[in-house]
């Protein structure tokens, strides 16, 4: 079975994985068939990312379909084509006793603490599988994406009215408008990227896109998407007196926070990490339903086998990817 694997920093090799044992207890073996590239593959890709190591396979964001189950499986069957939930945890720790199951205590993510899809096959828990046979490959694959901004929505608890200001319009910037505009918050985006911005406005109507940060502090919510440590340090001048900031990017640099700016407001922050498993049939049905179109977002498809000839260019600004699926 043919993998591609990250072996170093923008080195993608091909291996020859043993074939997938048949799935055991509650396991199912699925079919790769979609992959989404975020910022946590171009991250590792450049030797970024700080919670992978090499070698590793890549890829979390997966539209799968059932070839096999194990015993005990009652939730999907064959030929089910499945959104994954690529976060692997015990179900016994603190955080997972707390329901808080996206950051148990050795949680493992595919594709970034262990091994992940891109691979033809591969073994998964039946558990984390989120059947929509009314969708296709691609559209599954991006439900992961999706359940970022949807657990940072959550995370902030935006109402009604909340004025908003999302900080990065890449694509988990957003995930988070999407969820954003769903709590009826009043919203305004922040980006520097002119293509990203025309995106934003001919997709989001009634949306507020902005090219330079405002001068006050106007906002209730403030969600940082940039993974930028001096932009993550500067979102909390944006948040008005008991205003929220959420941060969504991750970064390896130090992020620095103004004290006495933060105590004189009495702001609030917070990390979001990875979605919950709720999160998915909410998104799922939001899809279905037509509450959210992710087809706008997908700019740039190719082959599996393309794929270690793509990666390179599509970092490039030119290229203006927003969102990148690889078939299988």
């Amino acid at each position: 079975m043919r993998a591609l694997t990250l072996t170093a920093a923008r080195t993608f090799e091909w291996t020859t994985l043993p074939e997938a044992e048949g799935p055991g207890v509650g396991e199912v073996l699925v079919g790769i068939r979609a992959i989404g590239i975020c910022g946590t593959d171009f991250s590792g890709y450049l030797g970024k990312m700080p919670f992978i190591e090499f070698p590793r396979i890549l890829g979390h964001e997966l539209g799968v379909e059932v070839l096999a189950m194990g015993d005990g499986v009652t939730n999907v069957a064959v030929g089910d084509r499945c959104s994954v939930e690529p976060y692997l945890n015990c179900g016994t720790c603190h955080s997972c006793k707390r329901g808080s199951t996206n950051c148990c205590e050795t949680l493992q993510v595919l594709g970034v603490h262990c091994d992940g899809g891109m691979r033809e096959r591969m073994v998964l828990p039946a558990h984390k599988l989120h059947v929509c046979n009314a969708l296709g490959f691609e559209q599954l694959a991006l439900v992961e994406t999706l359940a970022i901004g949807c657990h940072a929505v959550n995370r902030a608890q935006v109402a009604p009215g909340d004025e908003v200001l999302i900080v990065g319009a890449g694509p988990i910037g957003l995930t988070v408008l999407e969820f954003a505009r769903a709590a009826e918050g009043a919203i305004t985006v922040l980006e520097l990227n002119p293509a990203r911005r025309l995106f934003v406005e001919q997709n989001y109507p009634g949306v507020q896109v902005v090219a330079t940060a405002p001068d006050e502090a106007a906002f209730q919510v403030v969600f940082d998407a940039t993974g930028h440590a001096g932009s993550m340090s500067g979102a909390l001048r944006f948040a008005r007196f008991t205003g929220r900031i959420v941060y969504v990017g991750i970064t390896k640099e130090p992020v620095g926070i103004d004290d006495p700016l933060f105590h004189r407001r009495e702001l609030t922050l917070l990390a979001s990490r990875n979605a919950v498993a709720s999160d998915f049939p909410r998104i799922l049905g939001m899809i279905q339903s037509g509450q959210i179109d992710t087809r706008p977002w997908i700019s740039h498809r190719c082959a599996f086998e393309e794929l270690p000839g793509e990666m390179e260019g599509w970092l490039l600004p030119e290229s203006r990817v927003i969102k990148a699926v690889v078939g299988i």
